[in-house]
């Protein structure tokens, strides 16, 4: 282990890391463009790097956690010089193309990129069950492993191509989000109803829980290109977005998400698609709408 670590940006993510950090006994430099967010961490051990650059000079594995890549370029502005012979573990959240040109930026510095991926709030971090996803050159992965693991207890190496961990990551936040904007669109209906968040969160949490046995069911189908509709039928999805849609609309809530859902199973039934399982979805969302 490197034992010496640096984290650059100090939102609740970054903050948590080096705290993680802290806590197994390294050496934390950090930096943040507002100091005073470095005050709990200082208090705790941490050192606060006046400047971008001498944060990068204290320690050979580099730690960010910034809003996008963009910050990156933004906060090593003038201090390109000291990137050189630097690990930077980047675990800004942004798009496969950016980590790609990210990795070229920084290797033509001198220094070595790898693309992260955290699947974790910040309260996970420090945790052997959260999971990052990384890409990049392997040697520098092999290197740090056991300080990666540091921040989240399993590490998934995805290739040596830097967009893959971003790509990862991405794929999760297309789950992520809107099954969550779900939750929140059922709570919206319940509480038109007297109904509280706490009281219908069981049967959320059954329902996302129950979808393991959904995916593992369709997956080899999708990737066999077999839609029959033998298990379900798109039009019974259509039926049933619109009694959903329905539902929404008489408790006199936003129905903008529903309807939305509901457009793109009327849109693969018009193609053609009524008869064939709702996976046939998969289809159409494989086309530039």
């Amino acid at each position: 282990m490197s034992q010496s670590v640096t984290v650059i940006g100090l939102g609740p993510m970054g903050q948590a890391m080096a705290a993680a950090y802290l806590d197994h006994g390294y050496e934390v430099t950090v930096w943040n463009r507002t100091p005073s967010r470095a005050d709990a961490l200082v208090a705790r051990g941490a050192t606060l790097a006046a400047t971008p650059e001498e944060a990068l000079r204290t320690n050979t594995l580099v730690i960010l956690s910034l809003i996008d890549y963009e910050s990156m370029y933004t906060a090593f502005e003038g201090a390109e010089q000291a990137v050189a012979g630097r690990v930077l573990v980047n675990l800004s959240s942004d798009v496969p193309q950016k980590a790609r040109a990210a990795a070229r930026w920084v290797a033509e510095l001198g220094g070595t990129h790898l693309t992260g991926g955290v699947l974790s709030p910040p309260p996970g971090i420090g945790s052997p069950d959260v999971s990052t996803f990384y890409s990049g050159p392997r040697e520098a992965y092999d290197k740090h492993r056991a300080d990666l693991e540091v921040i989240t207890g399993r590490t998934d190496y995805r290739g040596e191509d830097p967009g893959l961990a971003a790509l990862m990551y991405q794929l999760n936040m297309v789950i992520f989000w809107p099954a969550m904007l779900a939750y929140w669109q059922a709570v919206a209906l319940a509480g038109a109803h007297g109904i509280t968040a706490s009281q219908i969160a069981p049967y959320a949490a059954d329902n996302y829980a129950g979808m393991r046995q959904f995916i593992d069911f369709y997956a080899p189908r999708i990737d066999a290109g077999n839609h029959t509709g033998d298990v379900d039928r798109l039009s019974m999805g259509v039926a049933s977005m619109e009694h959903v849609v329905h539902t929404n609309a008489d408790a006199g809530v936003n129905i903008a998400f529903p309807q939305a859902v509901l457009d793109t199973f009327r849109r693969g039934a018009e193609a053609g698609h009524g008869a064939d399982s709702f996976s046939s979805l998969v289809e159409l969302l494989r086309k530039p709408a």
